[in-house]
């Protein structure tokens, strides 16, 4: 491999921090990964499961306390506190390099130190970016062998001799007390230490491709956000590009790989979970997925909500803490099958109904892109695809109906801006408590969130034809606590319509909110749904909408005069039209 100085560099100052017994640089190769998975094997970090129903598959543990993301130890570490903004937590450069840097001194003595340089993007995309991490940890390097493209297609795509992300991991002792994930968006670098969970270790995905991607983006003038992309075939064979943002654990990976439930519309996918959008010669956004792999949560993954990843996970995947049968085989809850007997929990225990569940409810797997059924024909194309659409969805049992558009850009900018969800188990913390979460960005903005929807408001000038922007809700509930729509596959009637209205054909009332689908706009062929329930779905409360607006507001007051005047303009109206 051409190494760069610049790269070497900085691999000599961490291995003289770190003190490790051994360097080792990544190479990418089939043969180096199944050596880390033979060692891992060999040393337990790894169990085997069974080689004839699921080859090349294996289980990792992780520590009890080291199961989700930790965003109270997560920093943004800006010269300027404003710069990271009050929704992010900040610690300033010199005392983070001071506190943290103390905890890698020496943190790998008697380890060894892998030095994987990665490519985030198709290979030959100008959209593609470089970082080159360091670990001590054997589960991260085969885990980003799955995740990213390892090795000499990273060093041959950096721009310049320091155009790269530097990374720097250690498991150090796995103690939350010295666990922290810290980034300097000023230096394109990140320092995590003392957690092995894949969003806190694979630091090619939130920590490069969301909170140093979206500061790189701001400055270079394109996006990087939490969003999967998806292209939807007609029956006529035209395939419309659509990017989603939607809160971890939210249904985004079930929307990327649907099994359309309304016949003759398919679903193709490029990405769940991050999206690089930049803007072409002509004024069209253009989306890539800079991941290879999918890191997706397990529980309530089956063949009736994502039977394309059940067939995906079943060769090549790493899993994480699931529950393990006594035949080898992975096994959660929501799986659609009942817990066979010898049942042996996350933690290696043996399990038994009526306790606590057997699977970690935010387990995962690692599994290729490439082993998606229905990955998309144009999923590496260098140039990205086209986006005709965002769609912001959320987790909420109330308030947000089924799905509305914007009226235009720069409202649904503000649609956006003004997303709450209800809280899951990807996240360290209570679940179920709503909590607000812009653009589905809010654990993962690398600055100032004010700054964030600035950012998006000035790329609506610089489009051609701006995408149109949609709300979605699946989630919403009625009065006995039961869903209102059945979602999943019949979810493509819903991208159906906004097809339609990204055309110009789809029918739609103008609200207060934006523009809802008519009772008859969307093809309910097939399914056994009642128009009634169908409008409850729909429905909207103003007096709900007036008390949400005016928590909005409070939120909106955290950023003092860093919010862009739009955004004010927007909620003053959205009020004005409620008769608030």
């Amino acid at each position: 491999m051409s190494i760069t100085a610049g790269a070497e560099r900085w691999v000599d100052e961490v291995a003289r921090l770190t003190q490790p017994a051994k360097v080792i640089w990544a190479d990418g190769s089939r043969q180096e990964y199944d050596g880390l998975v033979e060692d891992m094997l060999r040393a337990g970090t790894l169990i085997e499961m069974n080689q004839r129903t699921y080859p090349g598959c294996s289980l990792h543990r992780s520590h009890p306390s080291d199961v989700a993301r930790t965003e109270q130890l997560t920093f943004i570490c800006t010269r300027s506190r404003d710069d990271a903004g009050p929704t992010n937590n900040w610690m300033a450069p010199a005392d983070g390099k001071e506190r943290v840097g103390a905890l890698f001194r020496g943190s790998m003595r008697g380890r060894r130190m892998f030095v994987i340089p990665y490519l985030m993007g198709p290979a030959d995309s100008p959209m593609s970016r470089v970082g080159i991490m360091v670990t001590d940890s054997a589960y991260v390097v085969a885990s980003m062998h799955i995740m990213t493209r390892v090795g000499r297609v990273a060093l041959r795509h950096m721009r310049a001799p320091e155009d790269f992300v530097a990374g720097l991991h250690s498991l150090g002792d796995l103690s939350p007390d010295r666990r922290f994930i810290l980034h300097f968006p000023e230096e394109k670098l990140v320092w995590s230490i003392g957690s092995g969970y894949g969003g806190n270790a694979l630091l090619g995905k939130k920590c490069h491709a969301l909170r140093i991607g979206s500061w790189q983006a701001r400055e270079e003038g394109w996006m990087a956000e939490h969003m999967l992309i998806l292209g939807l075939e007609d029956p006529e064979g035209r395939v419309t590009y659509l990017a989603a943002a939607m809160p971890s654990a939210s249904g985004k990976t079930n929307l990327a790989m649907m099994v359309s439930a309304l016949p003759g519309w398919r679903v193709w996918t490029v990405g769940d979970d991050i999206a690089w959008i930049h803007v072409d010669a002509v004024g069209q956004l253009r989306a890539i997925n800079p991941e290879r792999g999918f890191f997706g949560v397990a529980p309530n993954t089956s063949v009736k909500t994502n039977p394309n990843a059940t067939t995906m996970v079943r060769a090549n995947t790493i899993f994480t803490n699931v529950a393990l049968t006594s035949d080898g085989e992975p096994w959660w809850e929501g799986m659609g099958t009942d817990p066979p007997p010898g049942l042996v929990d996350w933690q290696g225990k043996p399990w038994s109904p009526g306790g606590a569940p057997a699977a970690h409810p935010n387990s995962r797997f690692t599994a290729p892109v490439t082993q998606c059924p229905s990955v998309s024909p144009a999923w590496e194309d260098p140039q990205g695809v086209p986006i005709s659409g965002f769609i912001f969805g959320s987790r909420r049992s109330r308030v947000i109906p089924l799905v509305f558009e914007a009226f235009d850009w720069q409202h649904g900018v503000f649609l956006g801006s003004a997303m709450s969800t209800e809280t899951t188990a990807a996240i360290t913390g209570q679940v179920g408590v709503v909590r607000r979460d812009p653009m589905a960005m809010i654990p993962f903005c690398g600055y100032n969130m004010a700054d964030y929807f600035g950012h998006w408001l000035n790329m609506g000038p610089r489009l051609a034809k701006p995408p149109r922007i949609f709300r979605v809700n699946w989630f919403r509930r009625d009065e006995d606590g039961q869903f209102l729509w059945p979602g999943y596959g019949e979810n493509a009637r819903i991208l159906a319509w906004m097809v339609e209205r990204i055309r110009g054909t789809g029918k739609a009332v103008e609200t207060p909110l934006g523009f809802i689908p008519t009772p008859d706009a969307m093809d309910l062929s097939g399914l056994s749904l009642p128009r009634e329930r169908l409008a409850q779905a729909l429905a909207w409360d103003r007096a709900e909408w007036l008390e949400a607006l005016g928590d909005l507001g409070k939120f909106y007051e955290e950023f003092g005069g860093r919010l862009p005047g739009p955004i004010r303009e927007e909620l003053s109206g959205m009020i004005r039209r409620l008769g608030g």
